[in-house]
């Protein structure tokens, strides 16, 4: 069942329209422009009747808000007015941005046309969008599945990777832990690059990946190199498709996800908050999905255990506001594991890593 939020301060107004079109939808209801951002940042609504005029933020200046929102961007809306429309009212919504106008005083017949004429629209519009971006992630995904099988990690690693990294980002966004550098638009660009932060391990030899001791200092030099394979072969895959924006972010990602907060990482020694945000994001939840994962030398360590080492790493290993958000999603992570193993487990696929720790 479609959504529809209608915005508008006249308590009578709202009751009436909504009045009019529960039978078929799901309605919300917001009096002021304030109120329907808050409400959609976190139910979006399939389409939007946004009154023009009300106090404080007008029709106007809500819908820019929300046209400034990427998240929110696309939301089809329907300016009200309580006056029959004129054609230089009409022009000024389509020129704010507005899909169209209705008015207030217009039958019921017409108001459900003019809503199911958008949603309509909107689903055609969208849906070839929504189609593309699936065969990228989807291509990109096996893509690094196929590394992941050379490598003989457990099956669901990069898919566990990719959501942990995801919640991390989330958590951190909501709380403003890092303001400007972490943004809506930034959280599924994270999930869709997570997945390549191993490819470069399609450079590195067999003999050194699935060694099962113990590398000696020349091997893990070698291992080393997977960060920087990793970050070369996605910055050109980036030039040649540079429209998939999330490939400049997986390159980064790719590079730097084994760099440590004090500089004692790897490849290239970063510090702190030299060290890109998505990369001290994934280096937490990749620790943690290695840490619970078994090897063909060592069983998994406990759910307890793994936390254990995120924290003891904070500060040191770690960005301390990315630890204490790891923290704060203990349980999340804790089910994610559950939930994903017992899947891999269902579906026949094997749950061990046999590569070597120092990778």
């Amino acid at each position: 069942m479609k959504s529809i939020l209608i915005v508008d301060d006249n308590l009578v107004s709202l009751r009436q329209i909504a009045a009019q079109l529960q039978d078929g939808y799901e309605i919300s209801l917001a009096k002021s422009g304030e109120l329907a951002l808050q409400i959609c940042a976190h139910e979006m609504p399939d389409l939007i009747l946004l009154d023009m005029e009300m106090p404080g933020m007008d029709g106007f200046e809500t819908l820019a808000c929300l046209r400034q929102d990427p998240s929110l961007a696309e939301i089809p809306v329907l300016f009200l007015s309580g006056t029959s429309g004129s054609a230089e009212a009409e022009v000024k919504c389509l020129e704010a941005g507005a899909e169209g106008f209705i008015s207030k005083t217009a039958n019921s017949k017409l108001i459900r046309y003019r809503i199911e004429t958008q949603l309509e629209y909107a689903a055609h519009r969208f849906h070839p969008q929504r189609i593309v971006s699936e065969m990228e992630d989807a291509l990109g995904f096996s893509f690094a599945e196929l590394v992941e099988c050379k490598d003989r990690n457990a099956a669901g690693h990069i898919a566990r990777v990719s959501r942990y990294a995801e919640l991390i980002a989330l958590d951190l966004l909501e709380r403003g832990s890092f303001g400007g550098e972490l943004t809506p638009e930034d959280i599924p660009m994270i999930r869709r690059a997570a997945p390549f932060h191993d490819i470069g391990k399609i450079g590195i030899s067999d003999l050194v990946l699935l060694k099962r001791g113990p590398l000696t200092d020349e091997e893990l030099r070698e291992m080393h190199r997977h960060t920087t394979i990793g970050g070369q072969m996605l910055e050109v895959m980036y030039e040649r498709a540079p429209h998939l924006s999330y490939l400049k972010m997986a390159q980064v990602i790719a590079q730097g996800h084994h760099e440590r907060y004090n500089g004692e990482g790897y490849p290239l020694g970063l510090k702190g908050d030299r060290i890109p945000l998505c990369c001290r994001i994934m280096a937490a939840a990749n620790v943690y999905d290695s840490c619970v994962t078994d090897r063909v030398y060592r069983k998994g360590l406990s759910h307890e255990a793994a936390c254990g080492i995120i924290q003891d790493g904070r500060g040191t290993e770690f960005d301390p506001l990315v630890a204490d958000a790891f923290e704060r999603l203990r349980d999340a992570f804790a089910a994610e594991d559950i939930r994903s193993k017992q899947q891999m487990k269902s579906m026949g696929w094997s749950v061990f890593h046999e590569t070597d720790i120092n990778s």
